[in-house]
């Protein structure tokens, strides 16, 4: 009952309601009317009952999903936006507008190419050849050509500063359809934005590292602690988890004797509550040889880490020109990750908090280690981080990327 030339092919990202983002697939044959932007009026038509329709709670869409956040704030509660960019005219001229346009029209076969290989400028050839065969399958060239002529076209600087979701900006370094200062001038104009760069050059959410989905669920969690617009079904905690520990402890009480090693212990414990307590931070458990903390945010573990180490360093240069002062053998590791733990009994269960007892476990004494999902967390706040590259961790098949925050230097 629909003609073709009602429809349009999308780039969407999908959504698991209890997970958060799960993927970015291309999705054929959506009404074209429902995500059309009619850029002198700044209206978006009927992407709210299209969104009914679907049952669909998170649809990114760059400019279009822009617009739908500024004009409809109630109906959303976080913004993930994949490889924004402001205006058409920011990443195409009209003149390579034109070219490519008529290429489609006259060779859409060649065109699908070329899109192909500016998706993917380092391959696979086997994620080129897929590409060019979505758009072979899904569109045609007249509708192709329609979509280029409102990408080169749209403009929503104006509505970026009428967000009012928290909203999060990914794009990748070497993405070549849209630089990726296009996404940070997206972020710089919505009042609580979020940039963060990855590495790569694949266009494609869905393809190439992945590893920023683990970003995105924690930021998409950080909504769930509070009742949204959306009144979403199920609320899930976004921790920050860090553990502590002491350097050479078994060696220690060798060293020292038991009574004496139990005192760096109290030391210890007595510096780390008072940064728990001064930071919004609760005990999880202490583990003999440091404590598991949780924190409502990346901010405040990584405030209350950067205490504790100052808070050692000063009691190690106080007591240092005493004999055998048994504080100046105290060194701390300090390790952390975030991201959805079980909660059990107290306790805190779950890989997030075993990959941040493994990230202490890396560390050296002196140092605090966090993972590529804190750093991020934190992106654009005024901490320092030295990239430690990937890791091999016992127990997680894949190298995890781990970051030193230069407390020292801060």
């Amino acid at each position: 009952l629909l003609r073709e030339s009602d429809f349009v092919t999308l780039h969407v990202n999908l959504v698991d309601e209890t997970r958060g983002l799960i993927g970015a697939h291309e999705l054929a044959l959506m009404p074209a009317s429902a995500y059309l932007i009619n850029t002198a009026r700044g209206q978006v038509v009927d992407q709210a009952a299209l969104i009914d329709a679907l049952r669909e709670r998170r649809i990114a869409g760059a400019a279009v999903a822009v617009a739908y956040a500024a004009q409809r704030p109630e109906r959303l509660s976080r913004l993930v936006l994949w490889a924004p960019y402001p205006r058409g005219a920011d990443i195409v001229s009209r003149g390579q507008a034109q070219s490519l346009i008529h290429l489609v029209r006259q060779n859409w076969s060649l065109a699908r190419r070329a899109i192909a290989d500016i998706t993917y400028p380092s391959g696979p050839t086997e994620f080129q050849r897929w590409l060019a065969g979505v758009m072979r399958q899904s569109i045609s060239p007249e509708m192709a050509a329609k979509y280029l002529e409102f990408t080169a076209t749209v403009d929503v600087t104006a509505l970026l500063p009428q967000v009012k979701a928290p909203t999060l900006v990914l794009h990748r370094r070497g993405d070549r359809s849209v630089p990726s200062r296009a996404g940070r001038d997206v972020a710089s104009l919505i009042p609580d934005a979020r940039f963060v760069a990855l590495d790569g050059d694949i266009a494609a959410a869905s393809h190439g590292d992945t590893s920023y989905l683990e970003t995105a669920r924690a930021f998409l969690d950080e909504g769930r602690t509070m009742q949204g617009p959306l009144d979403a079904p199920t609320q899930v905690d976004v921790h920050t988890i860090l553990f502590t520990d002491m350097e050479g402890s078994t060696a220690l009480r060798q060293r020292l004797g038991d009574a004496k090693a139990q005192e760096l212990v109290h030391a210890h414990d007595s510096i780390v509550r008072e940064a728990l307590q001064a930071h919004s931070g609760r005990e999880i458990k202490h583990t003999g040889d440091g404590i598991m903390a949780s924190f409502g945010s990346a901010s405040q573990a990584l405030d209350a880490a950067v205490a504790i180490q100052q808070a050692v360093a000063a009691l190690r240069q106080a007591q240092g020109g005493h004999a055998e002062p048994v504080e100046a053998s105290l060194r701390v590791y300090i390790g952390m990750n975030a991201g959805d733990p079980i909660a059990e009994e107290g306790d805190l269960f779950g890989t997030s908090v075993d990959l941040a007892k493994r990230i202490c476990d890396q560390c050296q004494p002196g140092e605090i280690l966090a993972s590529e999902v804190v750093r991020q967390l934190v992106a654009g706040k005024d901490y320092l981080f030295a990239d430690r590259g990937d890791t091999a961790l016992r127990g997680f098949e894949d190298p995890v990327r781990l970051y030193e925050l230069r407390w020292r230097e801060a």
